[in-house]
């Protein structure tokens, strides 16, 4: 083929129009090429063949090469298409997300192929060895037993514990022989209690008409075996499936557990595996069916003969991808993707979001229920303590009441776990000088520096800004005291208190390599307390644990969002779920300085119902009676932002014959509110501010946002002031 073929390519940058190449070789919608943009190359995307260019031929510049890479799906293209469009971005920008590490190069050297193959080999011998260390070692510890049996008086209880030991040692040699995962043909079976299974009976009646199902089951209800019995079910038939949880740590807890029923079949994928694991991941979709469990970011993964997409948590904030573009929900774009590739969707959670729950009033999702819990008895009873009367009579040790304390020691006493969450990392959100009073702020950003104990050091949580903690005010010299407690001062205080038991933290700061040590150990019992952050709360099942506390629980109801209320209620939920399982009786405790707060109504016994929210969003007309779009304006100068902020405003109001308001109008088609100044109004060296649009659900709503985006391009292509507005739709 010597004659030009004119061909658009999506090339992994902000354009809003797709440039055209032309081959002199055949090409396919879909391929990967090289080509040069601008004085750089970029590896593209072939969207259309045989296109008609709307500019000058001459003017066009060839393909460099056909890429040795795998192409684009069908399936992904109609998916960057629908995530671009819904969510105002570029295709480049969805590219970009989909295909984060893009390779110049053809193909990877040998050598680095060969160097990957001896890390493997090397890893595998570590763990080989390892386990006949331990092995070596429980066969000495059997030695001595035999010896104490012969000498003691209570033989027999000598001989079950030389009997456990013979086991563990069967289960060690087994294990030694085929390092890897289980054999084909031992995964366990998953069997459903009555009302799993009639939950999941449910389930199938809807999903035969390709309906979304909401499955809402309380905490400790087995949600998951659901899952798994529908999943097993899609591989018989050939097809295969996508397991999405919102947090990296929850895939690790969780991965050990699909493992055993799904052996070889199940996949795991996030941003903390490793890119080699992530592109084998990749290349094994074409292999046969799979279940991939991962995070959002799983959702742009080439697919294949996919048949049921399952979104755990569905309400998690997780889900949404608040920077770079595009600014996806994860939820939304997992309904969307099922649609393409005529799958099935299930959404689980125990406390839905009204958005959710909205769709399932309106008949768009079917809901099914499952309100009894896998194991009998168990639940937890809720306990709230009033922090500010505690202090008053000297009730409080540090961050703990003296009440709190108590129940620790009782649970530890009974040889249970505790889990104590704290919705701050650090060791404290900021330090204050004794003598002037002055706090430090993080020079590049509008926030006080966060004192990392371990570190030495005051750390910016938004740019990553730190510096040297020296224990003294740099403007009067005075002493340096910490405000409040973070993670590391709570896990500090609570070792204090418990030597003897193991105390482990888990929070982003935690390193990555040792999250799935430290969720080990505590699954096995030897740690026997865990402090952490809002990730504790998600999902996990710990057999032992019967004792949970929030701590400094006020930090949930601040927030100014109209979410907050639903939020905390959803975060408090779930996080009681996590204890009183395997029908153990469980004990939450809300230590808060405002007990009478109506969030904490639920846990009182008072249990508002879901529908209350859903009246309040259409009183103000707020979503899921609406649709949000916020407009996130940024710039280094705080007068030319103040400036153009106001006259982008101006420029929408006039657009659509409105004027700013501050509350939205649920019978107007569009509201906006703004520019305003944001909690956080300057990160980075860049000043904020921030629009707000609200628009009705009605047939004219994707007119009126792609119009927003064509008076957005239109304004920063007068005003020179590209690259300056960021669009965030369904901002959470």
């Amino acid at each position: 083929m010597d004659a030009k073929q004119f061909i658009s390519v999506i090339l992994p940058l902000r354009l809003s129009w797709t440039p055209y190449y032309y081959a002199t070789v055949p090409v396919e919608r879909g391929m990967r090429v090289r080509v040069r943009f601008s004085g750089k190359e970029y590896v593209g995307v072939v969207r259309e063949v045989g296109v008609r260019p709307e500019t000058d031929v001459a003017r066009i510049l060839p393909i460099l090469s056909v890429e040795a890479l795998s192409p684009v799906t069908e399936g992904e293209l109609r998916l960057w298409d629908f995530v671009a469009s819904y969510y105002l971005c570029t295709l480049g920008e969805v590219y970009k997300a989909a295909y984060p590490v893009l390779r110049i190069e053809k193909e990877e050297s040998a050598l680095r192929t060969q160097q990957r193959r001896e890390a493997r080999l090397e890893e595998a011998l570590r763990k080989r060895e390892a386990k006949m260390e331990r092995l070596r070692e429980r066969r000495a510890a059997k030695e001595v037993l035999r010896d104490k049996a012969r000498k003691a008086e209570k033989r027999a209880e000598y001989e079950a514990a030389i009997a456990a030991i013979d086991a563990e040692l069967e289960r060690l040699s087994q294990a030694a022989a085929e390092p890897d995962a289980p054999a084909a043909g031992k995964r366990l079976e998953t069997r459903l209690s009555p009302a799993q299974q009639i939950a999941k009976n449910e389930i199938d009646k809807y999903l035969l008409s390709k309906k979304v199902v909401l499955l809402n089951g309380i905490t400790g209800s087995g949600k998951t075996e659901v899952y798994l019995a529908l999943a097993r079910e899609q591989l018989q038939q050939g097809k295969s499936v996508l397991y999405l949880v919102p947090e990296i740590a929850l895939s690790r807890q969780l991965e050990d557990r699909l493992r055993a029923h799904l052996g070889e079949t199940l996949l795991t994928f996030h941003s903390g595996e490793t890119e080699a694991h992530r592109r084998d991941v990749a290349q094994a979709l074409s292999k046969g069916p799979y279940v991939v469990l991962g995070t959002r970011s799983a959702l742009f993964l080439p697919h294949r003969n996919l048949g049921l997409v399952i979104v755990d948590e569905e309400h998690d904030a997780s889900y949404k991808q608040d920077s770079p573009a595009p600014r996806y929900q994860g939820r939304d774009t997992a309904v969307m993707l099922a649609s393409i590739h005529g799958a099935r969707t299930v959404l689980g959670s125990a406390t839905p979001s009204m958005e959710s729950l909205y769709n399932c009033r309106t008949g768009l999702f079917a809901q099914v229920f499952l309100r009894e819990r896998y194991y009998e008895g168990g639940e937890a009873d809720v306990e709230i303590i009033d922090t500010i009367a505690e202090r008053r009579k000297r009730g409080m040790v540090g961050s703990l009441s003296r009440r709190l304390i108590a129940h620790i020691r009782e649970t530890l006493d009974a040889g249970e776990q505790v889990i104590l969450l704290r919705g701050r990392r650090s060791y404290a959100p900021m330090v204050q000088c004794e003598a002037c009073g002055d706090i430090p702020h993080c020079p590049h950003c509008n926030v006080a520096l966060s004192y990392h104990k371990s570190a030495g050091r005051m750390v910016c949580h938004y740019c990553g800004f730190s510096a040297p903690f020296t224990g003294t005010c740099g403007k009067c010299g005075g002493a340096l005291q910490p405000l409040g407690a973070g993670t590391q001062r709570i896990e500090e205080e609570v070792a204090a208190l418990f030597p003897e038991a193991g105390v482990g933290r888990l929070d982003s700061d935690t390193p990555p390599a040792q999250v799935a040590a430290l969720i080990r150990s505590f699954s096995e019992g030897r740690t026997r307390i865990l402090v952490g952050t809002q990730m504790v709360s998600k999902g996990f099942d710990f057999e032992g644990l019967t004792l949970v506390a929030i701590l400094a629980a006020d930090t949930l109801l601040g927030q100014q969002d109209f979410r907050a209320d639903e939020r905390a209620v959803q975060l408090l939920e779930q996080f009681r779920g996590r204890c009183g399982r395997r029908g153990k009786k469980g004990l939450f405790v809300i230590q808060t300085a405002r007990p009478s707060h109506p969030v904490y109504a639920r846990f009182r016994g008072e249990d508002p119902s879901p529908d209350q929210f859903l009246e309040e969003r259409s009183q103000f007309g707020y979503p899921p009676f609406s649709r949000l779009v916020t407009l996130i304006l940024k710039d280094t100068s705080e007068a030319r932002l103040d400036h153009l902020a106001s006259a982008l405003a101006l420029h929408l109001c006039t657009a659509f014959g409105i004027r700013p308001s501050l509350l939205a109008d649920p019978s107007a088609r569009v509201s906006l509110t703004g520019p305003y100044k944001p909690a956080m109004d300057r990160v980075a060296d860049r000043h904020i501010r921030h629009i707000r649009i609200v628009l009705k659900r009605d047939k004219n709503l994707s007119h009126n946002k792609e119009q927003i985006l064509t008076l957005i391009n239109t304004f920063e292509r007068e005003k020179a002031w590209s690259g300056h507005v960021a669009i965030d739709v369904d901002p959470l």
